[in-house]
């Protein structure tokens, strides 16, 4: 007679599902690519909506294609439909009809977490945004979203104002973020080179919360703002608040760019580290 051993069944825990809307870096440090690994990375499982694809490396970005808005709305609606979207993290929109799907669809649907990147320009400095598409994802999109994830140039485009050249600037900046009408702005100090760390500023409605990190000395820095948002979005979909979130998605970056030099890829800004040893241990 033979005895069968019996194994309790472990109870089923709700994978925490985030996804990327972005644009496809072909080079794999920024976009769509940083986006699934740095979510990975975090503890999510990551699904995304491509909305247009690059021609892109370490040294620029040489070509930009839109993908058709009526296909960015079937992507949408398949994942949506199908996938317990807990937090979307919103990168490259390309041109106003895609941020009028997206916004659209986001209303639909009504996830959980919208953190949005305001992507426009790369770390080399091509435009990913056409201008004329600034005031509608000011209008559409930036007051459905949790959080905000400006660098400095982005945060002018987006007030009208000149980039903050120090900390003051910064501050000084603050009441017009507000005016944006997303819940709360995370605006980030890593352009400010000549400070000795990089402080960030979570703006919420009532008050502010800085962020500092030692700043790390290296050019590969390809895909930081990408790996941030989508690391504060999978945080998010984990159950932290919003405060907890960006904290550790400020580790889980600075942690990556410290050990980015390590990868040795391409001629020009490397990417950034998104399975450094340890980035399981950010929680």
């Amino acid at each position: 007679m033979s005895i069968l051993s019996y194994t309790p069944q472990q109870p089923v825990v709700s994978t925490p599902i985030v996804l990327t809307i972005a644009g496809s870096d072909s080079g794999g440090g920024a976009g769509i690519q940083a986006d699934i690994k740095a979510i990975s990375a975090t503890g999510g499982y990551a699904c995304s909506v491509i909305t247009a694809i690059t021609a892109q490396n370490t040294l620029g970005v040489s070509a930009i294609c839109p993908i058709p808005f009526e296909h960015v709305e079937f992507q949408l609606d398949a994942v949506f439909s199908d996938l317990n979207v807990v937090a979307v993290k919103v990168g490259m929109l390309a041109d106003t009809d895609i941020i009028k799907v997206v916004a659209a669809k986001i209303k639909q649907y009504r996830p959980a977490y919208v953190v949005v990147d305001p992507v426009m320009v790369a770390t080399s400095g091509d435009l990913l945004l056409e201008t004329s598409a600034i005031s509608t994802l000011k209008a559409e999109l930036l007051p459905l979203a949790d959080v905000i994830t400006p660098n400095l140039p982005e945060a002018a485009a987006l007030v009208g104002g000149q980039v903050p050249a120090n900390e003051a600037d910064m501050t000084a900046m603050i009441a017009d973020l507000r005016q944006l009408g997303a819940k709360a702005v995370l605006l980030k100090g890593g352009h400010l080179e000549q400070d000795e760390n990089s402080n960030d500023l979570l703006i919420f409605a009532d008050a502010v919360q800085q962020l500092s990190a030692k700043r790390v000395q290296t050019r590969n820095t390809h895909g930081t703002g990408c790996t941030l948002s989508s690391a504060i979005a999978s945080y998010l979909a984990q159950g932290n608040d919003l405060l907890q979130a960006v904290t550790l998605g400020k580790q889980y970056i600075s942690q990556a760019i410290l050990h980015a030099d390590a990868l040795d890829i391409g001629q020009g800004h490397g990417p950034v580290h998104h399975f450094f040893p340890g980035h399981n241990d950010v929680r």
